[in-house]
Order: structure tokens, then sequence, then C-alpha cells
């Protein structure tokens, strides 16, 4: 028996290496031009995409429109009758030849309104258990005294290195940012 052996194959490098200032020189003013040249492209798309939609939005209006008419009309007859077509209140869906219609109860919501006068209500009624009080690491304090809790067991501090290319630039007079 013998094992074939597994080969694994990867794609060689591809990245160029500027070897002098002046190739890097000329390597940040490319990416320069190829980055304005992909804003360029994203405005066109964009543009384009826009009039796309608008044109298909335009066709669609009457549609919508008259869907918007008939569904209304439809529920209009339908809370009419409801008790023959629902079996005297017995089910929900009513199955007529083209579809059917259903009631759907939404699940119970609450909605708040003045939420600091709420909990001063809450609280002073007794109310406590419906006041959610969540703890969590201050993240902004420990940045801000890391010496504290530097012998704290789960906190890190670390701290990153990008490097950054931002090729140069100049702006037209009245160009909007």
């Amino acid at each position: 028996m013998t094992t074939k052996k597994t080969r694994i194959k990867t794609a060689a490098a591809t990245a160029f290496v500027p070897q002098t200032r002046e190739q890097t020189a000329e390597a940040i003013r490319e990416i320069g031009e190829r980055q304005r040249e992909l804003t360029r492209l994203t405005a066109d798309m964009n543009d384009e995409l826009a009039r796309v939609k608008e044109r298909w939005e335009i066709q669609a209006e009457p549609h919508k429109s008259r869907i918007e008419t008939l569904t209304k009309g439809v529920q209009t007859w339908c809370e009419a009758n409801r008790d023959q077509i629902t079996n005297g209140g017995k089910v929900k869906t009513a199955a007529l030849t083209t579809g059917e219609v259903a009631w759907r109860m939404r699940p119970p919501s609450v909605r708040v309104v003045g939420a600091e006068a709420v909990l001063d209500l809450l609280r002073r009624l007794g109310l406590t258990r419906f006041i959610r009080t969540k703890d969590e690491v201050n993240k902004e304090a420990i940045l801000n005294e890391p010496e504290a809790v530097a012998t704290v067991p789960g906190i890190s501090i670390q701290q990153g290195e990008d490097f950054v290319v931002v090729p140069f630039e100049a702006e037209l007079a009245g160009e909007a940012a």
C-alpha cells in the first residue's frame, strides 16, 4: 500500500516592494490616482443605480397604488362580512376563490413616553422589579486610569499601530467636501 503525499499550493506573493525613495514616492502617487479613480467609478455607479432605481420605481408606482386601493377595499368588505366568513369568529383565516384573508394579532409591545418620569414613579411605587439595571465595565474610565487596574486579571490595555498612506491632493475652489 502506497501513501500519497499531499501537496499544498499557495499563490506566490505579488506585492510590489519599492527599492528606492523615488520608487516609493511614485507608488504613493499611483495609490492616489487609483483612489481618485475608484471614487469616480463609485460616483458613476451610484448615479447610474439612482437612474435605474428611479425608472423602475416610476413603473412600479401605479401597481403599488392599485394594490393599496384594492387591499383597503378587500379589508372593508371582509370587516363588514367578518362574522360570516370566519364562521362566527371561530377561525381567523377565510379562504376565498382566489386567495385568503386573515386576521392576526400582533404580539403585545410596551411603549414608554417620558422614561425618566416613568422610572421615578416606578421607584416611588415600589415597582423596581420593572426597572432594569445593567452593570458593565467602564472602559473609558479604565483608559483614564490604567494604573489603577494594572493588576486586575482579565483587563488588559491594547494599542496597535496602523500604517497609513496619504497621497497629496489639492481641492478645487468651491468644491463640496
